[in-house]
């Protein structure tokens, strides 16, 4: 019965890791885009929700501005776990201060609109379940593309489970100020370093072995935290040098970056903007839940000093059942 308690955690997180979706940047696209003047192509991908019963799929459709109207009906097809569309629009005028984007987002789920003129800037939206529809810009903000850029970076971070998940066992891992530090820059650098290669087209690697290997680094600090736990006296080279770990697999993790980046792809014209924007948003995040976490450590190891090695403990389970169910997963599914 010594372990007992440890077979019913893991049985229990096992059953909730299921549900978890890993690096999840999947968003709606709807863009607009002017072949000929007053002549507009409208294009958009709808990722299928379910809705609040779980029961049927529910699908947003594109709100044009009021000036246009569709030329013939929409073709739309039904694509793996999403809704592709296309149209072809008559518009009348000058598309500024005009609305566009979606009827409804589900959720926390967003959504990028795009407007590209012909003689102007393209214009780039994020799109929230609060606000799923834009005002075109008379006048395009130079700024808008960063900060849209900035926020979705932050959000795959923090939304993103695999990377989260990477960050938290990396801390864990480590729990020393600046080799927690030393490990993050590593991480930053290696993950920016494939990001920007990949999405530049300089490289590149299948999505599929890429998730799997990025949920095996998962498992694999998940088990260098457990056996730090155990043996304190015996450090393993991942103890000894982190930042080595951390830069391999950020060299990786930039991989699934690249990934989710390209499924909503970057304006025209603001291509080095949006990507430098991205990771700052990424690191943005990073520092926040490295900084979270490192305050909840601090705050137990003199507070309750007793259950800081449980909760690790507990956590670092937790994070190892998570990646591992997400190994078989990416490799079976």
């Amino acid at each position: 019965m010594k372990h007992a308690w440890r077979v019913i955690l893991m049985a229990v997180l096992a059953s909730l890791a299921a549900p978890l979706l890993a690096d999840e940047l999947r968003p709606a696209i709807v863009e607009l885009t002017e072949r000929e003047p007053g002549q507009w192509a409208l294009e958009w991908k709808i990722p299928v929700a379910a809705n609040a019963r779980g029961t049927a799929p529910r699908l947003a459709q594109p709100v044009i501005p009021q000036n246009c109207e569709f030329k013939v009906e929409p073709v739309q097809r039904a694509a793996p776990l999403a809704l592709l569309g296309t149209a072809q629009l008559d518009c009348n005028g000058d598309l500024g201060k005009a609305t566009f984007g979606l009827s409804e987002l589900i959720g926390s789920a967003d959504a990028i609109a795009r407007v590209a003129p012909l003689a102007q800037p393209v214009q780039t939206f994020r799109l929230t379940a609060q606000t799923p529809t834009a005002t075109i810009a008379a006048k395009p903000d130079r700024w808008a593309v960063a900060r849209d850029y900035f926020v979705i970076g932050a959000e795959h971070i923090l939304f993103g489970w695999d990377h989260l998940l990477f960050v938290i066992a990396l801390v864990l891992l480590v729990r020393r100020g600046w080799a927690v530090v030393k490990a993050a820059t590593a991480f930053t650098a290696a993950h920016s370093i494939t990001l920007v290669a990949t999405t530049l087209g300089y490289a590149g690697l299948p999505s599929r072995p890429v998730e799997a290997l990025i949920a095996l680094s998962i498992v694999f600090l998940a088990v260098e935290v457990i056996r730090a736990i155990r043996a304190p006296d015996q450090p393993t080279w991942t103890r000894r040098m982190p930042w080595v770990a951390a830069f391999a697999f950020g060299l990786l993790h930039g991989f699934g970056f690249a990934g989710a980046l390209s499924d909503i792809g970057l304006p025209q014209g603001e291509i080095a903007s949006a990507l430098v924007a991205f990771n700052v948003g990424v690191e943005a995040g990073q520092l926040l839940v490295i900084a979270a976490l490192m305050a909840v450590l601090a705050a137990m190891k003199r507070g309750l000093p007793g259950a800081e090695i449980p909760a690790i403990r507990a956590a670092t389970y937790a994070i190892g059942i998570t990646g591992s169910f997400w190994v078989f997963e990416r490799l079976l599914g």
